[in-house]
């Protein structure tokens, strides 16, 4: 249990290493960093080839060289080269007594009389070997050799690194500059954008800001559009997931033919798996017809799959099935029908959690997370809240036949926030808010900030993630922690809400609040009282069901079974 505790953590961290903005030598570096700070090994590298086969990029957690010879310098050709023809892994339990490699004229495999072992797996994707991932430790005879757990290991972070080393490949093919070596800071970046010889400045309808977190998803959606890449949305309810499937089918090749999209979560199983493949008529109880399936329909086209993470393990199978042939046959059919998809998919959920608790499976976790975009929280971009809220009340206004506008203590209160659902909640907030203002002008004073339905209070936590729970027993709209988790400072690391300020709709103010109790605290007691029921426990917090789930998750409550 603690070992795959200890990687399923690492394969979180590595994951976040792999898609963070850095040029691919930095960002290979860093993954070695994290292999050694979650496996006992003595050094680890990671060996990238080039069209010939020959090693091109070395790292080993410095700053890594980039030319042939020190990439050669890492582990030996021969070792390279075996692991690369076989497209296996290798395990050399002791390096001292392998011709692989005693080939080099000056092993740096010696550490005196103490045996070393190593550990090498083949970086490919589409059965074409891109490099090697290894490790070496020093061998106690005492101990037991963990191979299978390391090769398991090394395995699932050579399938995470090979698609960053295609992306950064097929960066370099369009004639782009590799991520991480962006425009200086010193130029604008839509006059980089504008050079000639750079592809022009793209603009997605729905998504309004210019933040640097927003402007780094713009820039990777419009480069990964142009292939048939499989896209794995990641983010938080309300960043937008859905804009930004449709951005990336409208800037594809397959913009004039259909864009699909279907919500995983909201069908069971059987009826899911009517809905994705289609039936034949009497395949069940109500099929008085032939159906075609979303896959049917999206042919051609792009299919978005969203809360991908929600289906059963069943389903998963199947799913499976039909993104590695591309073939499908209707539920209570016999005739195999090919589709072409470009397949989009989208959740919130820790999928890498997941599949080390078997929750979801591993080859498919691969198959759909080929090119990972994390979608930026509301949170990370304050500075786009203004000119959102402006857009969203702009919106309102010619649904309704209004002339309101913001006034600067309006956007001032707004921009304070902390918005659990993201843009939707703000959309929510200028809604309500543009629904009841009292003139054209709408002023701080407008904001009901004792309003049970605003999230801001409902769902914060001292770390600037949401999870957390009313205050006092009561919804309060406008909360924000006395130290702002967007102004970097914090509360305390106990989670305890000892002080609080909340907006007064009157704009007189109210004095700060105390509270002894834990948000974690107050959500055990109300489920004690629901005798473990979450919505009855939902209605006492003033919570919905689903909010009640994600704060339980957030806390790591485990639910009780009376």
């Amino acid at each position: 249990m603690r070992q795959a505790g200890t990687q399923r953590s690492g394969i979180y961290e590595i994951s976040k290493v792999l898609t963070a903005p850095a040029r691919l030598e930095i960002t290979l570096a860093n993954v070695v960093n994290v292999l050694s700070s979650f496996l006992q090994i003595r050094c680890g590298a990671i060996v990238v080839l080039d069209a010939e086969g020959q090693p091109e990029i070395a790292a080993t957690g410095d700053i890594p060289p980039s030319s042939q010879s020190a990439a050669r310098g890492v582990i030996p050709k021969a070792v390279i080269d075996h692991i690369a023809t076989t497209g296996m892994p290798l395990i050399v339990k002791d390096v001292s007594k392998s011709e692989l490699f005693q080939a080099e004229p000056q092993p740096p495999w010696s550490s005196g009389t103490v045996p070393i072992s190593f550990i090498g797996v083949p970086v490919k994707a589409d059965n074409k070997i891109l490099g090697t991932i290894s490790i070496d430790r020093v061998r106690n005879d005492a101990a037991p050799f963990p191979a299978d757990e390391d090769v398991r290991f090394l395995t699932m972070v050579a399938n995470l690194v090979s698609r960053t080393i295609r992306l950064h490949r097929f960066l370099n093919l369009e004639g782009r500059r590799p991520i991480g070596e962006q425009e200086r800071p010193e130029k604008p970046i839509i006059a980089q954008r504008g050079a000639p010889g750079r592809h022009p400045p793209v603009k997605i309808d729905g998504i309004i800001g210019d933040s640097p977190a927003l402007q780094q998803v713009v820039e990777t959606v419009s480069v990964v559009a142009r292939t048939n890449s499989t896209v794995l949305l990641r983010g938080e309810s309300g960043t937008g997931k859905e804009f930004f499937a449709q951005a990336i089918h409208e800037l594809s090749p397959r913009k004039n033919k259909p864009f699909v999209k279907l919500n995983c979560a909201a069908l069971p199983e059987g009826v899911l798996e009517s809905e994705l493949f289609g039936h034949e008529k009497g395949a069940f109880t109500g099929a008085i017809a032939q159906r075609a399936g979303r896959f049917e329909l999206a042919n051609g086209g792009t299919l978005l799959l969203d809360e991908i993470g929600e289906i059963s393990p069943a389903f998963q199978a199947k799913l499976l099935r039909v993104l590695q042939e591309g073939e499908l046959e209707r539920v209570g059919g016999t005739k195999t029908l090919a589709v072409d998809v470009r397949l989009i998919c989208a959740t919130n959920k820790n999928l890498e959690m997941a599949v080390a608790n078997a929750e979801f499976r591993a080859d498919l976790y691969y198959r759909i997370s080929v090119v990972p975009i994390v979608l930026p929280p509301l949170r990370e971009r304050p500075g786009d809240i203004p000119r959102l809220a402006n857009a969203l009340l702009d919106r309102f206004n010619k649904e309704n036949q209004r002339e309101l506008t913001f006034s600067s203590s309006a956007i001032e209160v707004m921009s304070q926030c902390y918005f659990p659902g993201n843009v939707r909640e703000l959309e929510n907030c200028v809604r309500r808010t543009a629904t009841l203002a009292r003139s054209s002008s709408i002023v701080s004073s407008d904001f009901a900030c004792k309003n049970s339905q605003c999230l801001s209070s409902l769902l914060w936590k001292t770390d600037g993630s949401p999870g957390g729970i009313t205050v006092d027993g009561h919804a309060r709209s406008n909360v924000m922690p006395t130290s702002s988790p967007r102004s970097g400072g914090s509360i305390g690391a106990s989670d305890e809400v000892s002080s609080v300020k909340a907006c007064d709709p009157h704009g007189s103010g109210c004095p700060a609040m105390e509270s002894r109790l834990t948000q974690r605290d107050r959500l055990i007691e109300a489920m004690e009282k629901a005798g473990w029921v979450q919505a009855k426990a939902a209605r006492i917090l003033g919570l919905t069901p689903r909010q009640v789930g994600y704060a339980l998750r957030q806390h790591r409550i485990e639910v009780k079974k009376l």
